[in-house]
């Protein structure tokens, strides 16, 4: 029992007041979001509800990041509104699932490492894309319920109360942090709705958000290899949307602490919570940057805030539905604005004219797909891609060769940089093999032979020079290379041939 202690943090030091009213901040905003995702999915808002709360709670109980947030997500919602509308809340169910195994998987395999090959641009390009977002989303606000924009006093009014709230929240903090700034202008703007008799939106304009406790529920569809045929791609998606998002935020959320998460832990809890979400009536989610951003910029630090978060939130559906649903959209539309002004990474701005175009080029791009597509996934899988791509034809560039004649008469090429399948060509370039002496040694102490682009460019340039009836040697192959032509002998025919009186470099790392 001992061992498994440490997934609560009992040794942490706490600050509960922050760690308490941070939790009810995040919770009020909360509820419009997760009515608004399980409106676009084609749900009931109760689904998004029941989602934020159970992926909200086991993932500030189990989760690698203390202080995230979890909840119904927008990513998620857009991936399984088609299979809501083509087959049912019940194969959404069953899809929510089967994604949490897959991700638990994730975790268990320790894939949560991959989140390394993600570029900085990138993640700078995903932030502002998830920034703009959130900011677009909020303009819906400004709309009436025909879908036509507000005009005269009701706009007056509605902005000034949104500005009311991004001021308190601007100029709090830099009077006292003793109370979220965010909540103390939620209350203030819901104190003068609320003494004044304000007619103005409120949440219970959106939906009503009374309910009971989450029921439990198994997924009504067929045991078939249908069933699994029509859910596995959606579930697919939802993980790795799920994932990205989640190992993403979490990394965001180190560098705002100036601490270290478990990407691998968080992979296991995010998948634990989408499997109960599934069986306790919910659509699934993920991390969600716009409130972790809230909860940590209120100074919680510890999983507290998160299950306070999440058990107000069920508060809020059993119990307060009815205050809840009273609460002004105003207020918590500034809140979100103040996220978006905080998400966005001003900072990349700047670095336009210091970054090299292709980090540039990255950054906008992801941002653009992000913005344009609301698919963060295909966003961060884009920067990758062309990061790596950038990459490797830098790298191609790179490979040289030092060439001179000893006093024996043997020609020497001396290779430095990596011999992968984008160097190749400019490697074959470099060898003379008509007008070489008998004898040639091709020295790789600076070198790597990394594929089997570059085995095949080995076989050849050998066969090149036997073919004359030229001797060549390979100096100093590493053991790694030299296991990749071993491996490659079954293969393709492998004519290298190392001078065993070379020492061979190992690597220590």
């Amino acid at each position: 029992m001992k061992k498994y202690l440490h997934l609560f943090d009992f040794s942490q030091k706490v600050n509960y007041r922050t760690e308490i009213l941070s939790g009810l901040t995040v919770a009020l905003a909360l509820v419009p979001e997760a009515i608004a995702f399980a409106l676009i999915a084609g749900l009931s808002p109760l689904t998004g509800l029941y989602a934020a709360f159970v992926m909200g709670l086991v993932t500030s109980v189990l989760g690698g990041r203390p202080g995230m947030i979890s909840g119904a997500t927008g990513a998620v919602a857009v991936v399984i509104v088609t299979l809501a509308q083509q087959h049912g809340v019940e194969y959404v169910f069953a899809a929510v699932v089967l994604a949490g195994l897959l991700q638990v998987l994730a975790g268990v395999l320790r894939l949560g490492k991959l989140m390394r090959l993600v570029p900085h641009p990138v993640i700078f390009g995903f932030v502002n894309g998830l920034a703009i977002i959130i900011f677009m989303s909020q303009l819906d606000q400004f709309k009436n319920s025909d879908g036509s924009w507000m005009g005269g006093s009701t706009l007056l009014l509605f902005s000034g109360l949104v500005l009311l709230t991004m001021l308190v929240i601007w100029g709090l903090p830099r009077l006292s942090k003793a109370v979220p700034a965010s909540l103390v202008a939620i209350l203030l703007v819901f104190g003068i709705v609320f003494l004044f008799g304000i007619e103005t939106r409120t949440i219970g304009d959106i939906a009503s958000i009374k309910g009971g406790f989450p029921p439990f529920h198994l997924p009504e569809v067929p045991f078939t290899l249908e069933t699994l045929q029509i859910i596995f791609p959606y579930a697919a998606i939802v993980a790795g949307v799920g994932l990205i998002e989640s190992l993403l935020t979490l990394n965001i959320v180190d560098e705002i602490t100036e601490t270290r998460g478990r990407g691998n832990k968080e992979a296991v809890a995010q998948g634990t919570a989408n499997i109960l979400s599934g069986v306790f009536s919910g659509m699934g989610g993920c991390a969600m940057i716009g409130q972790s951003l809230i909860n940590t910029s209120n100074g919680a630090r510890a999983r507290l805030s998160g299950i306070v978060a999440s058990l107000m939130l069920l508060v809020f559906v059993v119990y307060g539905a009815d205050l809840i649903e009273r609460v002004p959209m105003a207020a918590l539309t500034g809140l979100m604005i103040m996220v978006a002004l905080g998400t966005f990474e001003w900072a990349s701005l700047r670095t336009f004219r210091r970054m090299p175009k292709s980090d540039v080029l990255v950054m906008v791009l992801v941002t653009l797909v992000t913005v344009f597509l609301h698919n963060l996934a295909l966003a961060v899988l884009v920067g990758v891609i062309i990061a790596a791509l950038v990459f490797a034809w830098d790298n191609a560039k790179r490979i040289r060769a030092r060439k001179y004649l000893d006093e024996d008469g043997v020609k020497h090429y001396e290779i430095y940089g990596p011999l992968f399948f984008g160097s190749v060509a400019l490697f074959n370039e470099k060898f003379d093999v008509l007008n070489d002496p008998d004898e040639v040694i091709i020295d790789f102490r600076e070198s790597r032979v990394v594929d089997m682009s570059a085995i095949e460019a080995l076989n050849k340039i050998t066969e090149r020079y036997l073919k004359v009836g030229k001797k060549v040697h390979l100096k100093h192959l590493s053991r790694d290379c030299k296991q990749l032509l071993k491996n490659a002998d079954d293969i393709i025919e492998v004519n290298v041939l190392e001078d065993p009186t070379y020492k061979v470099v190992v690597d220590k790392i």
